[in-house]
């Protein structure tokens, strides 16, 4: 599919039009709104992080009305089982005959709010890797596909971690952007307060779907990326091992685990879908420069060294893109 500078044209106007209707139901965030968005189009799946009563909750709602996508929230407790999640196999009896009917899940629809995912047992959170992963379920013998599109926004908080099981790097790994949620300003709070202690109820329309959103994903693959930027990319995320030649100093030094090469594919797919909503059309450094700390913050392991001496995902990130070198 050969692409132009009308077809980006309309894209971008579309995604501002999602935006723009996001935002009358979400006060502020609008950097957050805009990273969601950026995965949802690229086909990606969202972490996000924050302190409870934030409206991570309410987000996803309004995305997925502004989408007109199918919703479904999972609260993550410990003794949510794996078949909580995906569904089951129970007794069905029909014209005299007894058989095993599939109950599908919760996770068979297009937008999952996974709330507190690290509340639940690692074998319940493992439920979602084949999802995330393959957007498929396999329970028994049988493997069904999920709907088209699907993704999985998962919530969890930063600070409280009694009772938690922190997601393991398998599960990480499949969520394309870890985002953090950070606390409104004096103006937003004000905002909010005015939007939810009045009477006033806020309408939100549907302005895309699921078939549309499928559509201009394999127009967003097509957006031109130059050989230099996409070396660029591929060398921050080698910078990220420090096992290999290309690793930086402060990796050697401080990182256990680099990035994989999901972080790459995630990497090049969010920049494309960023530089449509930033009006160009061909992803530049900036478009890497700015989606590296989503993809890269929850992809790199900090050792002991790192964690003794206070380092942070976000000081090593900088620190790798301040020091390579734009071609």
């Amino acid at each position: 599919m050969k692409i132009n500078e009308d077809m980006i044209k309309e894209i971008a106007d579309r995604l501002q039009q999602c935006e723009e209707e996001i935002g009358k139901g979400i006060i502020g965030q609008r950097e957050i709104v805009r990273q969601v968005l950026i995965a949802i189009f690229s086909g990606g799946n969202v972490l996000l992080e924050g302190m409870p009563g934030l409206g991570k909750t309410q987000l996803v709602k309004t995305i997925a009305r502004v989408l007109n996508l199918d919703f479904s929230r999972i609260q993550f407790t410990p003794d949510l089982m794996p078949a909580d999640v995906v569904g089951t196999n129970v007794v069905s009896k029909e014209n005299d005959r007894t058989e095993f009917k599939f109950e599908k899940g919760p996770v068979f629809t297009n937008l999952l709010l996974a709330d507190e995912i690290n509340r639940a047992t690692p074998k319940t959170q493992s439920a979602l890797l084949e999802a995330m992963g393959e957007k498929s379920v396999t329970v028994g013998k049988t493997t069904y596909t999920l709907p088209k599109p699907f993704m999985v926004l998962a919530t969890q908080n930063p600070v409280e971690q009694e009772g938690t099981y922190p997601l393991p790097e398998a599960q990480l790994d499949r969520f394309q952007f870890k985002v953090k949620v950070e606390f409104p300003t004096l103006d937003e709070l004000k905002e909010i307060m005015d939007l939810t202690l009045s009477n006033e109820e806020v309408e939100i329309r549907p302005i895309i779907d699921g078939e549309e959103i499928i559509k201009l994903r394999e127009i967003i693959r097509e957006v031109p990326m130059a050989d230099a930027v996409k070396e660029y990319a591929l060398k921050v995320i080698l910078a990220t091992h420090p096992e290999l030649p290309e690793g930086h100093e402060m990796a050697k030094k401080y990182i256990e685990v680099g990035a994989s090469p999901r972080a790459a594919q995630g990497l090049f797919g969010g920049a494309k879908v960023r530089a449509i909503m930033e009006g160009r059309y061909n992803v530049s450094f900036e478009d890497i420069q700015v989606m590296a700390y989503p993809i890269l913050r929850h992809r790199i392991a900090i050792n002991f060294d790192g964690i003794t001496d206070g380092v942070t995902e976000e000081d090593l990130i900088k620190k790798i893109l301040d020091d390579l070198k734009v071609v």
